[in-house]
């Protein structure tokens, strides 16, 4: 199992990078996360994007489709993928530190 130190804490990682516990999550372990992603700084743009995901995690225990991510954010597919170059489900929800998505995000 892979971990990440952020600073005095180790956070352990899934075989794909994913945070084993979502509690653990914090803005220090979510910009840890970016740079691993090829995000190299999480603007307003970004962190508007990991609240909504997270917010959204909470309320229903999944990530939400990225039909959904469009419509309630206003970010088009596009400008998803210029904020997280590899994607909704692999990107994103990665450094909002959800669970790894199944099927469609």
């Amino acid at each position: 199992m892979a971990q990440l130190v952020v600073g005095d804490l180790t956070v352990e990682l899934d075989e794909d990078g994913f945070l084993e516990d979502f509690a653990v999550w914090t803005e220090d372990v979510a910009n840890a996360l970016a740079a691993t992603e090829d995000v190299p700084e999480l603007t307003e743009e970004h962190w508007k994007m990991i609240n909504y995901l997270r917010d959204y995690f909470d309320q229903f225990g999944v990530a939400p489709m990225v039909r959904k991510m469009v419509k309630d954010t206003g970010y088009d597919q596009k400008k998803i993928y210029e904020l997280f170059p590899a994607g909704p489900g692999k990107g994103a929800c990665k450094i909002a530190g959800l669970p790894k998505p199944t099927g469609c995000v």
